[in-house]
C-alpha cells in the first residue's frame, strides 16, 4: 500500500497483494456467536437432567431465575427442586459461565488481522528536509493465523465441555446433599423421641427408688441411657445444621430463603436396581473428562505441527516504504524484517512441544483408564447400596419389629415390667440407626453412579454421624 504526491491511497496488483488479502477475508469472519457456546451447556441440562439452566448476563433473566426460585422454596423441596435451584441460583455455577466469554473471546480474537504498524518521521539537515513513511504488517501472524484460530476453537470447544462437568457435579453434589439433609433430619426427629423415653424412664426408675422398689443400679442404668440419649440428640442437632447449610451453600440461597423445608423422611427404594450390562462402554462414550482430554490431546498435536512451520521463523514482517525528499525524487520500496536463527534454532521449543504431546496421550490414556475403574466401582456401590438397603427394609427392621410387638404383648399380660419394655426400645436404635444409614446411602450410591457416566464422581462416602456404640440416633419409619 503507497501514496502518491496527494496522499492518496492506491493499489497496484502484486503477490504481496493477494497474500494480504485473504487473511482479510478471513478476518472479516471472525465474530461472536449469539449464544456465547451456552446451547451447549444448556442442551446438556435438558437432556441428561431434564433441568433448565440458564446463563443470566441481564437483569430480566436474573429478574426471572429469582421468580423461579421463589415458587420453587414455596412447598417442601423434592430433590429436583433442590438440584433445580442450584443450577439457577448457585452464583459460583454462573461465574464459571463467563469462562465460556473468555475462551470465546480469544477465539474471535485469534480470527481477526493484527492491526498494521505506521511510521512516520521528518528529519532536516541544511536547507534538506527528509520525510519517511512506512506501513508495516505481521506477515508471520498473517500466515499462522489459520492455524491458531483452529487451535483457539478448539480450546473453546474443551472450555464447553469443562464447564458442562461444572455444571452437571454441582447437580449431583445438590443430591447428595439433599439426601443427607433428609437424612440427618430424620435422625434428629428419631433421637427427639428416644430422648422422650429415655426421660420417662429415669423419671420413673427415680420415683421407684424413692419407694424404695428400685435399686441404685438400675436407677443408675437409666440415667446412663437418659444422659446418652440427650448426647446423641445434640450430636444429631449438629449434624442436621452441617447438613442443611451445606445444601443451602450449593442452593445459593441466604436471607429468608433459608427458612426451605424439607420432607420428613427419604424416598422409597425402587422395587429393583437398575441393570447396566454395558457401563463401562456408556462411560466412555458420555464422559466429558475423557473427551476434554481427547481434544486437548488434539490441540497439543496441532500445537505441535505449528511450532514445526514457524521453527525457523520467529519474527517475519514486510512493508511498503515511501520516503520524499524536498529536491529529489519519490523514493519507494518495501522493507522485509526477518530474525536469524543464528543462536536459537527453537529446537527447544520444538522439543518441549512434543514432550508435552506425549504427557497429553499417556494423561488421557490414565483418565480414560480411571474412568473405566470409577463407573465400575460407582455401579458396584450403587448394587450393593441396594442390596444392604432392602436387607434392612425387608429382613432386619421387620425381625425388630415383631420382637417388640411381642414384647409389647407380655408388657400388656403382666409378664414384663416397663424397664423391659424399655430396653428392648433401647435394642432397636442402632437396627434403625443403620436402616436410615443404609437408605441415604444407596440414594448417594444412586447420584455418584449417575456421576460416573457423565465424568469424574467425587466417590466419597457418606459421612458417620460420629455416634459411636449401639445407642448411634437414625431416622425412624
Amino acid at each position: 500500500m503507497r501514496t502518491n504526491s496527494n496522499g492518496k491511497f492506491f493499489h497496484r496488483p502484486s503477490k504481496l497483494a493477494a497474500l494480504i488479502s485473504l487473511p482479510l477475508i478471513l478476518g472479516g469472519c471472525a465474530s461472536f456467536s449469539t449464544d456465547g457456546g451456552f446451547s451447549t451447556v444448556e442442551q446438556v441440562a435438558k437432556d441428561r437432567l431434564g433441568k433448565e439452566v440458564t446463563w443470566q448476563r441481564s437483569d430480566n433473566a436474573t429478574d426471572a431465575a429469582a421468580q423461579r426460585v421463589k415458587e420453587l422454596l414455596a412447598s417442601p423441596l423434592t430433590v429436583d427442586d433442590a438440584v433445580q435451584i442450584a443450577l439457577l441460583n448457585n452464583r459460583g455455577l454462573q461465574a464459571s459461565f463467563y469462562e465460556l466469554g473468555i475462551s470465546e473471546s480469544d477465539f474471535v480474537q485469534a480470527g481477526r488481522l493484527p492491526n498494521p504498524g505506521f511510521s512516520f518521521s521528518r528529519t532536516r539537515q541544511g536547507s534538506e528536509i527528509e520525510i519517511d513513511r512506512s506501513l508495516t504488517f505481521n506477515i508471520a501472524h498473517l500466515l499462522t493465523m489459520p492455524l491458531t484460530r483452529q487451535m483457539e476453537q478448539r480450546r473453546f470447544e474443551q472450555t464447553k465441555r469443562e464447564v458442562t462437568m461444572q455444571m452437571l457435579s454441582l447437580a449431583a453434589e445438590t443430591r447428595k446433599a439433599y439426601y443427607m439433609a433428609v437424612a440427618a433430619d430424620q435422625t434428629m426427629l428419631y433421637m427427639q423421641q428416644v430422648k422422650k423415653a429415655a426421660d420417662a424412664g429415669a423419671e420413673l426408675a427415680g420415683r421407684l427408688a424413692q419407694a424404695g422398689n428400685y435399686n441404685k443400679l438400675q436407677q443408675a442404668r437409666e440415667q446412663g441411657f437418659f444422659a446418652e440419649a440427650a448426647l446423641n440428640l445434640a450430636r444429631a442437632e449438629q449434624a442436621q445444621t452441617r447438613s442443611k447449610e451445606k445444601l443451602t451453600r450449593l442452593m445459593g440461597l441466604w436471607g429468608p430463603q433459608t427458612a426451605f423445608t424439607l420432607p420428613l423422611r427419604l424416598p422409597d427404594l425402587p422395587k429393583k436396581p437398575d441393570d447396566m450390562t454395558n457401563v463401562e462402554q456408556l462411560a466412555m462414550t458420555q464422559r466429558l473428562d475423557v473427551q476434554a482430554a481427547r481434544l486437548g490431546t488434539e490441540q497439543l498435536a496441532k500445537n505441535l505441527g505449528l511450532s514445526k512451520a514457524t521453527r525457523f521463523i520467529n519474527v517475519l514482517e514486510v512493508g511498503a516504504i515511501r520516503n520524499t525528499f524536498n529536491d529529489q525524487p519519490i523514493q519507494k520500496g518495501y522493507s522485509v524484517t526477518l530474525e536469524l536463527p543464528l543462536f536459537d534454532w527453537s529446537g527447544a521449543r520444538v522439543a518441549k512441544a512434543e514432550a508435552l504431546y506425549m504427557q497429553s496421550i499417556n494423561r488421557t490414556a490414565e483418565i480414560a483408564i480411571n474412568a473405566r475403574s470409577e463407573v465400575r466401582e460407582a455401579y458396584l456401590g450403587y448394587r450393593s447400596s441396594y442390596d444392604i438397603a432392602m436387607h434392612y427394609q425387608n429382613e432386619i427392621v421387620p425381625l425388630k419389629k415383631r420382637v417388640s410387638e411381642e414384647n409389647q404383648l407380655r408388657y400388656n399380660g403382666m409378664l414384663i415390667g416397663v424397664f423391659d419394655l424399655l430396653a428392648d426400645a433401647r435394642s432397636q436404635i442402632a437396627s434403625v440407626n443403620s436402616a436410615i444409614e443404609a437408605s441415604r446411602d444407596f440414594w448417594i450410591a444412586q447420584a455418584d453412579l449417575e456421576m460416573s457416566l457423565l465424568g469424574r464422581p467425587s466417590m466419597s462416602s457418606a459421612p458417620m454421624s460420629g455416634m459411636g456404640g449401639s445407642d448411634a440416633p437414625a431416622a425412624g419409619h
